[in-house]
């Protein structure tokens, strides 16, 4: 490698970015990385080093599992003295699950872990594919005074670069695919790129630290009106469940009938944790704000903040696997790890 370039790892996970049609078999297969600039020709133009590693049996992102998280963690640690950045190739599906889960594997991190994809596959004339991979590419190979310009693990799709752990995919089917509903985009690409350096973790000099466990015991219930009250007990009183995240409706508000109440009540007597996050798309929790929270603060429910749903279902399992006294989860749970929410006031 030239020791004037940068070097980015690109790691391909599976998705339609990494997907050409096959004409002799009639259907997609996964590029050939190797080959990589037989669909973007001018790649090689770019001033970087450009290196691949590809799962061994590629996957869609909706079989994405938390060992394939602590798989990339491995690929990274292995390779982070040798890259200047990191570029995953990801399924848009569960692309915000993974980013936000890296993120909080990854303490410390100093340089930049992209994730992009794209909507239709690399080799379709219209493909977004393209687009994205080149600006993912730049981003994750940005400097400035020999330091990182973006030392977090972030998503980019569709000209914005979103904070990994912030993002929702929202659209299934336009290229603008993504939404970071209480946090500002940390860059835009148009004819150039404009980094938006106050949203942007700084830089560290500390030494990166990587986890690799995770604990999955965690459950999730989307509150909606005349929801069986059977389907709260099945999950709250689950014995295979040490945290259980509750989707409420606004700033965390809830039913506040008896029968709605009693079976948190006994989840939380049964030393299970309870955090609250809401179902919208930007907002966030204030427990006691209105009546209909103020009951749920009272049995010791706890507030996610800000937090995305992604964001908080992977931040239980990351703290649930590297903690066990459950007044130090209570706190992290409530406390900014990552950036991933606005701290509890």
């Amino acid at each position: 490698m030239n020791k004037n370039r940068r070097k980015v790892l690109l790691i391909y996970t599976g998705g339609t970015i990494g997907m050409v049609f096959d004409e002799k078999l009639k259907t997609l297969v996964p590029v050939n990385f190797d080959k990589l600039n037989s669909y973007i020709s001018y790649i090689d133009q770019m001033p970087i080093d450009i290196r691949h590693i590809s799962f061994e049996n590629p996957i869609d992102s909706s079989n994405i599992l938390p060992k394939h998280w602590v798989k990339l963690v491995d690929i990274i640690e292995k390779h982070y003295i040798e890259y200047d950045g990191f570029l995953i190739l990801h399924g848009t599906d569960t692309m915000a699950y993974t980013a936000s889960a890296l993120s909080f594997l990854l303490e410390n991190l100093n340089k930049p872990v992209i994730l992009t994809g794209s909507q239709l596959p690399l080799d379709m004339i219209r493909t977004d594919g393209r687009d994205n991979l080149i600006a993912a590419l730049e981003i994750a190979s940005a400097y400035k005074d020999d330091l990182p310009i973006v030392p977090e693990v972030a998503i980019y799709f569709e000209n914005k670069l979103f904070r990994g752990n912030r993002t929702s995919k929202f659209n299934a089917e336009n290229f603008d695919a993504f939404y970071s509903g209480n946090y500002p985009v940390l860059a835009q690409v148009g004819v150039h790129i404009k980094y938006y350096t106050e949203y942007i973790n700084k830089p560290t000099n500390k030494p990166l630290k990587v986890y690799k466990k995770l604990d999955n015991s965690v459950g999730l219930i989307k509150i909606y009106p005349g929801m069986p009250i059977k389907i709260l007990e099945d999950i709250l009183y689950d014995k295979d469940l040490k945290l259980v995240i509750l989707e409420t409706f606004g700033t965390g508000n809830a039913p506040t009938y008896d029968e709605f109440l009693k079976p948190i009540k006994k989840a939380i007597e049964d030393k299970k944790v309870i955090l609250n996050i809401t179902q919208c798309k930007a907002g966030k929790v204030e427990l006691g704000r209105y009546a209909t929270s103020l009951s749920l603060e009272n049995l010791g429910v706890i507030s996610g903040a800000d937090m995305t749903v992604e964001s908080a279902i992977t931040k239980s399992m990351f703290v649930l696997g590297n903690f066990t006294d459950k007044n130090q989860i209570i706190r992290l749970l409530q406390t900014s790890l990552r950036g991933e929410m606005t701290d509890n006031e």
